[in-house]
């Protein structure tokens, strides 16, 4: 018990001063610019959060072959395309349907025919844009449901922005 009262009497007559020079230690202050840092993340206001724009309204348009040809990825412009009657914005397949994709040569066309015939060939598109649309007629059973398959792809990824008519029709 001597040792511990000895122990005792020591800390007592010890100065006050060298109490705190025990806690500043390079480990304590460490900690405490950790601690100060954490609550002023904590405390302070952050930045307000901004919303997505949202892309500009779309008006639904009839189009004929040649004003529909004009959509065709160039110049910034959108990517349309028509399949039956319905015209796509198929912008947002830019990659295989604007310049340079696969499908690159049905932007802005009717591309109906093509896609019934698994086929990107030139002679699948309407040559004449002022006469009247393809009309699919020589298509088989295959070819119709390989088109409605097509069809239904487009409905559920892209937005109908127009109908495709013929020239001088409605």
């Amino acid at each position: 018990m001597d040792y511990v009262d000895q122990r005792v009497a020591q800390e007592a007559a010890k100065d006050p001063s060298e109490l705190y020079t025990g806690l500043i230690t390079p480990l304590n202050i460490i900690l405490a610019l950790i601690t100060l840092y954490t609550t002023y993340l904590l405390t302070s206001p952050s930045a307000p959060t901004k919303l997505p724009r949202e892309p500009p309204a779309v008006v639904f348009r009839t189009f004929t072959p040649r004003t529909l040809l004009p959509y065709n990825g160039l110049e910034g412009k959108p990517v349309y395309l028509a399949v039956r009657g319905r015209v796509f914005d198929v912008s947002a397949g830019r990659n295989f349907y604007g310049p340079g994709g696969p499908y690159e040569n049905f932007a802005g066309r009717d591309a109906s025919r093509g896609l019934a015939c698994h086929s990107f060939d030139q002679e699948m598109l309407t040559k004449d844009l002022d006469g009247p649309l393809d009309k699919l007629e020589g298509l088989g059973p295959e070819e119709m449901e390989s088109l409605q398959g097509w069809e239904e792809r487009f409905l559920s990824k892209y937005l109908v922005v127009g109908k495709l008519v013929a020239q001088g029709g409605a």
